[in-house]
């Protein structure tokens, strides 16, 4: 159990209908009346979030949420498959268990899985990914104004805006938190 006053974001909370992650947290000091901390939740398992007020200085129960390195392997209709580095043990996640991670996945690369209660509940990602570019239109000669886009598709099937010089089998390095193009890799 941790105090109301003692949250931070990023910490975890394990309240009565789920696992929360706080974003933000407030402590309001009212003129009048008893004070108060005024979070902002966002569940684990389904990314919903929503605003909880506690009294100050109540006692909530801290989630521990233990993460560790694995090794993307390959998708299929079971879902995506996991190697945790350490023990060599698969892991195998529903879809909506990545959710947002999926179009940055590449075969092999390694990804550090959320864990609780030695359940996998989530997919953290690094700040970027790099992509090869699997198709993008030709630029059209003259058609060289500043700051100039095409749409191109990525190898995982994600589709971005990049500019006129990034052509196909290029591979590109893409924020995975916006999912914009940063640079050509």
């Amino acid at each position: 159990m941790i105090s109301t006053n003692d949250v931070r974001p990023g910490m975890a909370l394990e309240l009565e209908d789920g696992l929360f992650s706080i974003v933000e947290h407030q402590h309001v000091k009212p003129g009048k009346g008893k004070a108060f901390v005024r979070m902002k939740l966002k569940k684990i398992e389904t990314g919903q979030v929503l605003e909880r007020t506690f009294r100050a200085d109540e006692n909530v129960s801290q989630a521990i949420i233990d993460r560790r390195d694995h090794q993307y392997l390959y998708r299929d209709e079971l879902g995506f498959h996991f190697m945790d580095l350490e023990h060599y043990g698969q892991i195998v996640l529903a879809a909506e268990d990545v959710a947002d991670a999926a179009p940055y996945l590449v075969e092999g690369m390694t990804v550090s899985l959320s864990m609780f209660e030695g359940t996998a509940i989530g997919v953290d990602l690094p700040a970027s990914v790099d992509l090869e570019v699997a198709y993008a239109e030709p630029a059209v000669k003259g058609d060289t104004r500043t700051g100039a886009t095409k749409p191109v598709k990525l190898e995982t099937g994600l589709e971005i805006q990049v500019p006129l010089f990034v052509e196909q089998g290029d591979r590109v390095r893409v924020d995975t938190r916006t999912g914009e193009y940063l640079t050509r890799a």
